[in-house]
């Protein structure tokens, strides 16, 4: 069973997905170097801004999307702020020891990890499978053979889950679904992985007959359906992810939340 959510598409669905991906990655590299949580805060308020009002999902989607990360953010933070090391003790009781110095490195590290799911959801949410292969072939000169392996790749992962869930109806009508003990889960895992692995095999035998047929080689010159191109929405994006980061230095420097610039 497939779920369907339905969304409506804004600016980010259009932006070319090369462009998002090398942005994202750019800002993933340049977040491990910030070491002001200030200006980490002020991005991940400036990123949630983008994904909860530009992703195109209903409210209560997108919040239920990020509450896993929310819990990583929580448990990160307070891991250190409760456990790390420092001089200058605020709290202690028992294994629980919270200085100044894990608290500000707890901030840190939480608002870094916050940043990373939201720039990964954002991306995940706004960007289509297959734009992003025909993007990457198109405007980054990946090879096709490897660009339509991935695509059929991702296209098997709904398929994989149907079929598991018709081995598991099939069972479960025979009687044979809710095995007990040690030596019954492991013939039910038996009953299960043959069935998927044998149809995961002749599927795959399928599709790697079908791309030698379209001649799916290392010939990067080719026709294709999608044709995947640069546009404004390209410089929107990038436009708000460079005032984003100035705003969020600027704020840190001149109403800073933490009287600290550095945590290292």
């Amino acid at each position: 069973m497939r779920i369907n959510i339905v969304h409506r598409e804004t600016w980010l669905h259009h932006t070319n997905p090369s462009v998002k991906l090398l942005l994202l990655l750019v800002l993933f590299v340049a977040v491990v170097f910030i070491h002001n949580p200030n200006v980490l805060i002020n991005l991940t308020i400036g990123f949630f801004i983008l994904f909860i009002a530009y992703t195109g999902y209903p409210l209560k989607y997108v919040m239920l999307f990020f509450l896993p990360f929310l819990f990583i953010f929580i448990s990160t933070a307070s891991s250190m702020i409760l456990f790390g090391n420092g001089e200058t003790t605020w709290f202690r009781w028992g294994v629980i020891h919270i200085t100044e110095e894990s608290f500000y490195r707890g901030v840190h590290l939480g608002f870094r990890a916050l940043i990373f799911a939201l720039l990964g959801l954002t991306f995940a949410l706004t960007t289509r499978p297959v734009y992003l292969f025909y993007s990457l072939m198109q405007q980054l000169k990946l090879k096709p053979k490897y660009a339509y392996s991935f695509l059929a790749a991702v296209r098997l992962v709904p398929i994989m889950i149907e079929e598991f869930q018709t081995v598991h109806q099939a069972l479960k009508v025979r009687g044979v679904a809710d095995e007990r003990g040690i030596r019954g889960k492991l013939e039910l895992m038996k009953r299960y992985a043959i069935p998927l692995l044998s149809q995961s095999i002749r599927r795959a035998q399928r599709i790697a007959v079908a791309m030698e047929a379209k001649r799916f080689t290392n010939e990067r010159k080719r026709t294709f359906y999608y044709e995947m191109k640069l546009s404004k929405y390209d410089v929107l994006f990038f436009l708000y992810v460079l005032i984003v980061t100035l705003i969020a230095y600027y704020l840190a420097i001149a109403h800073p939340y933490l009287l600290i610039e550095d945590v290292r």
